[in-house]
């Protein structure tokens, strides 16, 4: 008993003592921690000053050029291929013919309905001057049309089967891809896919543009166009779609047609750039850097140095131009708004300016 009292003893003395070590090295780590924390209470820190300047309200906008009609078309029929008549990279028109579809036994029964609807008509002829003498029954002479009308009927849809053996482009354009050669099977379900036509006479360029930039486009508004691989030249687009609602990342989709020139230069899926606006439309502006927002511009914050301290402003943003932003109240020019080092920073911190 007299063992377990000791040991209980030395187990309290020494927790006793370890407790009195920790709180003797966690004082001395604050005092040092404040020592630190007085020689760098200043935080270092990048300006820019607030001033009114002549600004460029044109901006460009990035995106790549699409067809302005795109079709992978496939075979309404089965059968045999017997013979392609279009290549890849060759130019078609609506209604030129692609490829021709075996078609014996489809020609066979086309010239079964032309003579089926030939007797018809001549039954019917025949039926017709009987029942004006009085030879047949108005039954008859009905019975007479309508075999007449089927055979018509008949013959209509034989027809269309004799045209389905020859497979017309549904638009013009480029064929792009072909995927069938003379012996290829045409199979109705699921269809077989035949070309991919591709027309690049006009083409579409989607861009997105932020919120005060959208503000300025209207449908049908002018838009000159450059493409990286062509720099010197200008292509001319005219706005035929201005989103309603913004995306995710809170930009508005803008498409853009562009006729392409005589040489069709301009190929789907290269990299257009939009220029919107121009060099001359200039206006007295007062602005900051874009970055000398609090977070992002959309919170309004900004923090401005008044004798070596930081003070956090409310403003009213107006216009993103590139790296700057437009700001409709809250600074005079003069003012000193700091560019970096924000994150570090809390209203009323004394601040060491970057030069």
């Amino acid at each position: 008993m007299k063992k377990i009292i000791i040991t209980i003893v030395i187990i309290i003395v020494a927790f006793v003592g370890i407790n009195y070590i920790l709180n003797k090295n966690k004082a001395e780590n604050e005092g040092k921690t404040a020592i630190v924390a007085e020689k760098n209470a200043a935080v270092s820190v990048k300006v820019a000053t607030v001033k009114t300047e002549d600004v460029n309200l044109g901006f460009t906008a990035n995106g790549n050029f699409a067809p302005i009609q795109e079709l992978t078309f496939s075979a309404e029929k089965s059968g045999k291929v017997i013979s392609v008549l279009a290549k890849e990279g060759d130019y078609v028109r609506v209604g030129q013919t692609l490829l021709t579809v075996r078609g014996d036994v489809i020609n066979v029964s086309a010239q079964q309905a032309q003579a089926a609807y030939q007797n018809a008509k001549s039954d019917y002829s025949r039926y017709e001057n009987a029942f004006k003498t009085g030879g047949v029954t108005k039954q008859q002479l009905d019975q007479a049309k309508l075999a007449l009308t089927n055979a018509e009927s008949n013959l209509k849809q034989a027809n269309i089967n004799v045209g389905d053996t020859k497979v017309k482009a549904p638009i013009n354009g480029y064929i792009n891809k072909k995927y069938i050669e003379p012996g290829s099977i045409l199979a109705g379900m699921p269809a077989t896919a035949l070309f991919d036509i591709v027309n690049v006479s006009k083409l579409k360029l989607t861009v997105t543009v932020n919120e005060s930039q959208v503000a300025s486009l209207k449908l049908g508004n002018q838009v000159n166009i450059t493409a990286s691989v062509y720099p010197d030249k200008t292509f001319s687009g005219k706005i035929t779609f201005i989103a309603a609602k913004a995306d995710a990342s809170l930009n508005f989709p803008v498409e853009i047609e562009i006729t392409n020139n005589a040489n069709n230069d301009l190929k789907a899926g290269m990299y257009g750039t939009a220029n919107f606006g121009s060099n001359n439309q200039k206006q007295n502006l007062k602005v900051v850097p874009r970055n000398a927002f609090v977070g992002s511009v959309s919170s309004n914050e900004i923090f401005v140095v008044e004798n070596n301290v930081a003070k956090l402003k409310k403003v009213v943003a107006g216009r993103i131009l590139g790296d700057k932003v437009e700001i409709i109240n809250g600074l005079n020019d003069g003012e000193v708004v700091i560019v970096t080092g924000q994150i570090n920073l809390q209203d009323g911190n004394t601040v060491e300016i970057i030069k």
